[in-house]
């Protein structure tokens, strides 16, 4: 197979997180070996099945799983009849370390927002808007706005499906607000989740991988030099968006729900788990992911707190209608943190898993060799980042965003930041592109649509060039 061919099919479908020199160390370049080729096809296959979840409703963990335990299998027999075994247990062990420490930490995330959840925050914040009697044009920017500054917080996932379910169940029949202000919240999740470590799986990734590049530390802070790319990422199309609104306000007031005993004081400890989280990565240097852990204690004895604080009412029980977030609550049911935990989206971390496992093994099998070469020397940094954010645009952020992690290209800060940018809010191009939108997608009950996204793409893509002038004219310093 032509090399070439090789490393474009590697642009398009490979993540990963092993290192350099395990790849290098292995001593075997196996890119056109049998065994490497079969690895490659399995997991084109199991991304192609990723890229459909939709349509076969299929979850995306299961075909990457097993795509993993392919290809790490064949690398275990090939490696079985060389003296290279040491390494293939090196650079698989080194993966699975990348794994827990990513894993861990998004869990301690998705815990506290199931938390908040449970405690009927975002059903409160759903009905206080819904009391306000807003016309459209006002929900359409308080959606998109809120969604651009809580992302930040909490991951865009999360934040994408809280400010959908507040625009579909307050307005259940508008269907052309519904998708244009659906295709504001994607777009606004992904902008907001670029420019900062918790609001986005794959700027978590980059600050997590702890790099050096050529003119400083890639640490917490310097993702906040994207605040004003982002911003002017989301307020482009939002702002063509704006003129195609329907006239009109809300047809009916929403009933009035309270946020549940502690709610306050979870947000609280939420901003404390991220300061212990900074503090740990930035000031005593050690991974982000104890800080982490550390925060979700504060959860467990808050928790501890109110189940023994707890008095039980009358047996009712409420559902909350939030899409991702579908909790019963019974009254007389104290708080669990474990609940919590155990309600975690565990197909996005086993996914996560897959997914690095995989690119693991076709690390060490040669292939990002391939890509590096054309990426980083051939094509050059900045159209290199460029190229890997509109992809994002047809694969998920995760596996475009781990292709550049797996090489480690030399790059100074802001062609970091570049790669960080492009990759978290290319995905707004297309529903597809992002895990919001497509999440999006099968809780709207076909009010918001590939299609319907498809009509803003050139205003996206406005906003996605515009984004990228911006950081490359405000933050020329840094390159």
């Amino acid at each position: 197979m032509n090399k070439r061919l090789l490393t474009v099919a590697l642009f398009l479908c490979l993540p990963g997180f092993v290192l350099a020199e395990h790849m290098s160390a292995s001593g075997n370049s196996l890119n056109t070996h049998w065994v490497g080729i079969l690895s490659l096809a399995a997991f084109a296959l199991a991304m192609v099945t990723v890229f459909i979840e939709e349509f076969i409703d299929l979850r995306k963990s299961k075909p990457v799983l097993l795509s993993a335990g392919i290809i790490w299998g064949l690398i275990g027999w090939y490696v079985h009849q060389t003296d290279s075994a040491h390494f293939a247990e090196q650079a698989v062990r080194q993966s699975l370390l990348q794994y827990a420490e990513l894993m861990l930490f998004f869990l301690v995330v998705m815990t506290y927002i199931n938390a908040l959840s449970e405690r009927q925050v975002f059903l409160a914040i759903r009905s206080w808007v819904g009391q306000q009697q807003y016309t459209f044009h006002k929900i359409f920017w308080i959606t998109g706005l809120g969604t651009f500054l809580l992302s930040p917080f909490l991951d865009n996932l999360s934040t994408a499906l809280v400010m959908g379910a507040v625009v579909l169940n307050l307005e259940r029949e508008n269907r052309r607000f519904i998708a244009i202000a659906c295709t504001n919240v994607v777009i606004a999740s992904n902008a907001g989740g670029a420019f900062s470590p918790f609001g986005d799986l794959t700027t978590l990734m980059v600050w997590q991988q702890d790099i050096i590049s050529t003119n400083g530390r890639v640490d917490f802070f310097s993702f906040f030099n994207l605040f004003i790319p982002s911003l002017v990422n989301y307020l482009v199309p939002a702002l063509f968006m704006h003129f195609a609104l329907p006239t009109g306000r809300l047809s009916a007031a929403q009933e009035r729900i309270r946020m549940r005993r502690g709610s306050k004081r979870i947000m609280l400890l939420l901003l404390l788990t991220i300061a212990t989280t900074v503090f740990f990565q930035w000031q005593l240097f050690l991974p982000a992911t104890i800080g982490a852990m550390t925060g979700l204690s504060y959860l467990q004895f808050f928790g501890f707190y109110l189940k023994k604080t707890h008095i039980a009412g009358p047996a009712t029980i409420t559902t909350s209608e939030t899409p991702g977030f579908s909790i019963v609550v019974e009254s007389r049911q104290p708080f669990d943190v474990f609940l919590r935990v155990a309600r975690s989206e565990w197909d996005t971390l086993l996914f996560l898993c897959g997914v690095i496992l995989s690119v693991g093994g076709l690390g060490y099998l040669g292939y990002l060799t391939l890509a590096s070469e054309l990426l980083y020397v051939q094509w050059g940094a900045t159209t290199a980042n460029i190229s890997i954010g509109l992809a994002s645009a047809v694969l998920e952020n995760i596996p475009t965003m781990s292709v550049v992690l797996t090489m480690q290209p030399e790059m100074s800060l802001g062609q970091w930041l570049l790669v960080t940018l492009t990759a978290g809010v290319g995905g707004s191009l297309l529903s597809i592109g992002s895990a919001a939108g497509v999440a999006l997608m099968g809780h709207s009950n076909g009010k918001y649509t590939f299609f319907s996204h498809l009509r803003w793409t050139p205003a996206i893509a406005l906003g996605f060039a515009a984004s990228i002038v911006c950081h490359l004219w405000l933050n020329s310093a840094l390159f």
